[in-house]
């Protein structure tokens, strides 16, 4: 109520440009997010995997957002404070995950309901919720991608060998 005040607009008003519910009011990026993912893995380097594509576009955005704004940090431990904000950003985050699988295996040349591909880009995206809050959180996501790298490689590897057999 006090947001749709402030705004001079109605309750129904507020949310009908929110149909989410109150919880988007505290989010703003969600498409650029979602195009942000599938340009890392489109346009990334020649011999720099999907994995390593995806844990450098994460490790740059959150640089980013520490140098210029400094309300991150009080912005994140809302989020981390309060579970429907806090179940509602990983929600949020996941429904990237149809777009990042199919923009993975089309860059793969993979079916678009290939599980390998589906499953690298639910637990990159996974990745993001699990080392919020953490204090060590860069070293995490680190361990993490690696993780994803290592199995993402090998396997995609051990197909490509299989199909020149």
């Amino acid at each position: 109520r006090e947001i749709a005040d402030t705004a001079d607009v109605s309750v129904a008003t507020l949310f009908k440009h929110f149909p989410d519910g109150k919880e988007a009011l505290v989010f703003d990026q969600d498409a650029d997010n979602e195009a942000a993912l599938v340009t890392a893995v489109r346009e990334r380097p020649s011999g720099q995997s999907i994995p390593q594509a995806l844990h450098q576009l994460l490790r740059d955005e959150r640089s980013r957002q520490v140098r210029t704004d400094p309300r991150l940090a009080d912005f994140l431990r809302l989020i981390d404070t309060t579970p429907a904000l806090r179940e509602y950003a990983r929600r949020m985050w996941l429904r990237h995950e149809n777009a990042l699988s199919a923009a993975i295996a089309a860059d793969t040349g993979l079916p678009e309901d290939d599980a390998g591909c589906q499953a690298l880009a639910h637990f990159a995206l996974e990745a993001v919720p699990l080392v919020r809050g953490r204090d060590d959180a860069e070293s995490a996501l680190d361990r993490i991608f690696a993780l994803l790298d290592t199995g993402w490689t090998s396997t995609t590897t051990e197909s490509a060998k299989r199909d020149r057999a």
